[in-house]
């Protein structure tokens, strides 16, 4: 096994891609009419699925939201200037949710939301 995708059930996909193209600087692969898209974003793809289409499926799940708590899950997005793709996230939309912090182990990480309230880390690479 390995993971291919991590795919986050949102509620406007090409709104979200849009988002994600100028908050994070990543790239679309697709946009499909049915609600599905993928982003570039190396060895996993990084999905977003419409509600629609996901209940279409017979899926049912809590919908996220910008306005609640974070579910309990986050996308990893991995840059050498923490500092800098974190306030471009901020500028283009994104909730600032913790500042860049260095950490014992080498990392620096920060943490915003997205645009239905998923968190996205920004952080440097692990030094293991």
């Amino acid at each position: 096994m390995r993971l291919g995708y991590l795919l986050l059930y949102v509620a406007d996909v090409p709104k979200t891609v849009e988002f994600y193209e100028r908050a994070f600087g990543l790239t679309r692969k697709m946009v499909h009419e049915t609600g599905y898209a993928e982003m570039e974003t190396g060895a996993t793809t990084l999905g977003f699925v419409s509600h629609k289409a996901a209940e279409g499926l017979g899926m049912t799940y809590r919908k996220a939201r910008r306005e609640e708590p974070a579910p309990g899950v986050e996308v990893g997005l991995v840059t050498e200037d923490v500092a800098a793709s974190y306030a471009r996230a901020v500028e283009h939309g994104a909730e600032a949710v913790q500042a860049p912090e260095a950490k014992p182990w080498g990392q620096t990480v920060s943490y915003v939301r997205d645009l239905d309230g998923f968190l996205v880390e920004i952080c440097s690479a692990a030094g293991v």
